[in-house]
């Protein structure tokens, strides 16, 4: 590396042999045959001097041993502390990071029923597991328990101050909700869930009676493991 920095002149991706080349390899065997460092590299298209789109993308993907999970939660400036990746980059990685958000999110549950805790597990497991903050969300039901959206109420420590009803119900209501299941995340890994996290739930589904829509479960992610107060009979 040194000797390429000081000496020669950079490579590029066309230097490397037509078969290794991230987009030719798509073309001829399809995405799903790159690395994560290969597709992250055709994000970020250009190099930077001596060092290639691959040499950033690995650079990247080093930031954090939690590899590209890590995106999930990165910032633009974050990304331009690495030496190559400007604003236009950042936006670039991120941009395509968030379409991937959208589409597990949204995509994932069209037309699903929620008829176990797992169901919505599966959706929202890769999403949030990884994530360093709490993020509380809803999940939206219909009258045949189908999801009808999952819509964030809260990023923070879970408290009373934090999830108020008010919200959790007014996103439920915009819906035309015909029931609701509560869902967040512990950064620490651990899914058992707080005091706090039992109180918050009592009463969400005592405010929930009041106004008509029924709050079914409420799912606590943790590192590809849950607990649903519903399967431990908390709810």
């Amino acid at each position: 590396m040194e000797d390429r920095v000081q000496g020669e002149r950079g490579y590029t991706i066309k230097d490397l042999p037509i078969s290794e080349r991230p987009r030719e390899k798509l073309y001829s065997y399809g995405p799903e045959s790159l690395s994560n460092v290969e597709l992250l590299a055709i994000i970020i298209r250009t190099g930077h001097k001596e060092d290639t789109a691959i040499d950033l993308a690995q650079r990247i993907l080093a930031m954090d041993n939690r590899g590209l999970a890590h995106l999930l939660d990165t910032t633009v400036e974050q990304l331009m502390e690495i030496k190559g990746i400007g604003e236009c980059k950042a936006a670039q990685i991120l941009a395509a990071v968030e379409i991937g958000k959208r589409l597990n999110r949204w995509g994932a549950h069209d037309k699903i029923r929620v008829n176990s805790p797992i169901v919505l597990v599966n959706i929202l497991m890769d999403e949030m597991r990884f994530l360093t903050k709490e993020y509380f969300k809803i999940a939206i039901l219909d009258t045949k328990n189908q999801v009808i959206a999952v819509e964030n109420i809260s990023i923070g420590t879970l408290n009373a101050s934090i999830v108020h009803p008010r919200d959790v119900f007014r996103a439920a209501i915009k819906k035309n909700a015909n029931s609701i299941i509560l869902v967040h995340n512990h950064p620490s890994g651990d899914p058992h869930p707080s005091n706090e996290d039992i109180n918050i739930t009592r009463r969400l589904v005592d405010v929930g009676e009041l106004v008509g829509i029924k709050v079914l479960d409420h799912i606590i992610i943790g590192d590809n493991r849950y607990i649903s107060f519903k399967e431990r009979n908390l709810i």
